[in-house]
């Protein structure tokens, strides 16, 4: 169902009446239709009856604060409420050549946007998880508190991870300092996986379903290397333009603890073994 908001806003912008809707799969919590209109414009409409009250006010927050950075490109927000969110169509085409090597380049020029604290102006959303932002001088004290100990909680609280596994993850995040090196907060997507990075209309790199906020930049590289990872060129370029210090892909799995907790959170005990191996390497 076409909401009557999104009617009524294409009518005023000159669109006319929706002529074709087509589902779009693909997406893990909410709904996709790509949305043609009478002039001719299509747009792509995200939907869920079950969506928390403010998250896509937060997506389309997120996709805001990219957009301003300009590097890579993302789709524009045009409106959105609590149960919907229009976007532009980026009409997918077919990945160019040198895609991989290009969003490197991009999201290293993004990551070079940075902030004096970590965090965010506002909280906002792993998936349909609450991702806390608050504002935060250090970076070890930011992804203890915010990302791992905030998730364990969570797992903890649901019967997904033990007393004693969960003190686990405390441990690991009493050790960052010694784990991880300083990094600057830094302008990121937040939930970089393979299929929220997808191709414009010319075929050139854009990004969808961010969790933005001012974090590590190699938290956003382990999120990439989580499912399968990018390929090569795409690491490659991103090093180009900004250096990673030695032993950086060891150190992905600590960052991914955070995202494999939220999905055992989500998607449940298929990835509990996943976490407890990271445990047993790091805590």
């Amino acid at each position: 169902m076409i909401p009557d908001q999104v009617r009524t806003w294409l009518q005023q912008q000159g669109h006319g009446e929706v002529v074709r809707q087509k589902p779009v799969a693909g997406g893990c919590i909410n709904n996709g239709a790509r949305l043609q209109t009478a002039s001719g414009a299509s747009f792509f409409l995200k939907t869920n009856g079950s969506a928390p009250e403010d998250m896509f006010t937060r997506e389309a927050e997120g996709l805001a604060a990219l957009r301003q950075a300009n590097r890579p490109r993302v789709p524009e927000a045009f409106l959105w409420a609590e149960e919907f969110l229009l976007l532009e169509d980026l009409a997918p085409a077919p990945r160019a050549a040198d895609y991989w090597e290009t969003l490197g380049r991009q999201l290293a020029q993004l990551h070079s946007h940075t902030n004096p604290h970590f965090g965010f102006d506002h909280d906002n959303y792993l998936g349909s998880t609450t991702q806390p932002n608050r504002w935060t001088e250090g970076g070890y004290a930011f992804f203890a508190e915010q990302r791992l100990s905030f998730q364990a909680r969570l797992a903890r609280d649901g019967g997904r991870l033990t007393r004693s596994q969960t003190a686990q993850v405390e441990r690991l995040a009493a050790r960052l300092p010694d784990l991880v090196p300083q990094q600057p907060a830094s302008l990121i997507h937040g939930d970089l996986w393979a299929g929220n990075a997808i191709s414009d209309e010319r075929g050139q790199p854009a990004l969808i379903d961010p969790a933005a906020h001012y974090g590590w930049p190699e938290a956003e590289l382990g999120m990439t290397a989580l499912f399968g990872g990018f390929d090569p060129g795409f690491y490659s370029a991103y090093e180009e333009e900004h250096p990673l210090v030695k032993g950086w892909r060891k150190r992905l799995a600590i960052y991914n603890l955070y995202h494999l907790l939220n999905h055992l959170n989500l998607f449940g005990e298929g990835y509990h073994a996943q976490v407890i191996q990271v445990l047993r390497e790091f805590s």
